[in-house]
């Protein structure tokens, strides 16, 4: 089995989601008391949110990057971060390692090819939402991006920061995500925070939910046991 490097923290609570997952599949693939082969390094949230606050993303670089290298002196195969925003310095971790980073963005790509989505609502923080990295990225790919609208945007930022990130699950907040994905006439929807999934899933819409911390994570398992 292939050893996974997990950049964490981001928040802890989505990190945990990952943890979680990626055990879970490989026992359900593997069978009897397998595991995961999983180095986590969890960094400190406030300082990386404070980072990003103040539009200082080379910095934030610099300390992801060497989260990666450290992942990669210990002995991981390969490398995710474990967050949707951070992937706005996911080019500059890719250089700094000479081991695949596993782009969150590249398998939600491949997952709206497979279920052959012509138009998608991307949720996430306002990064994400408003940011070229991400929505550029899918764009070039052919994808049809569609972004909630300013007071949306704020809405879904504040959850995410102030609830989500916290471990706080409001039914007040899940309703009006709900109302505000089932707004838009879209083939599916992005849950473009890996928090997202904590109040969100397919069983709450009628169209395609591509949850990004559970695609992430079955991408994950993939690459360690084949």
């Amino acid at each position: 089995m292939k050893k996974c490097g997990l950049i964490g923290g981001m928040s802890w609570e989505s990190s945990l989601t990952y943890y979680k997952i990626i055990n879970e599949e490989i026992n359900k693939k593997l069978g009897n008391l397998h595991s995961g082969k999983i180095i986590l390094y969890s960094v400190d949230f406030e300082e990386i949110a404070k980072l990003q606050r103040e539009n200082n993303w080379e910095k934030s670089s610099e300390i992801l990057a060497n989260v990666a290298k450290n992942l990669e002196n210990a002995g991981a195969d390969f490398v995710l971060i474990c967050t949707n925003t951070m992937h706005k310095v996911a080019d500059d971790v890719k250089r700094a390692i000479n081991i695949p980073l596993i782009d969150i963005r590249d398998v939600v790509i491949e997952e709206i090819k497979k279920r052959n989505l012509k138009k998608v609502l991307l949720l996430g923080t306002k990064f994400t939402m408003e940011d070229k990295f991400y929505k550029k990225y899918l764009v070039k790919k052919g994808i049809d991006i569609i972004v909630p609208s300013l007071k949306e945007r704020d809405f879904i930022h504040k959850v995410i920061f102030n609830e989500l990130c916290l471990g706080v699950i409001k039914t007040t907040s899940k309703e009006e995500f709900l109302k505000i994905i089932n707004s838009y006439n879209v083939d599916g929807v992005i849950l473009g925070c890996t928090e997202i999934g904590m109040i969100i899933n397919q069983n709450d819409l009628n169209i395609e939910v591509l949850d990004t911390t559970l695609l992430h994570s079955k991408k994950a398992v993939e690459l360690m046991i084949n």
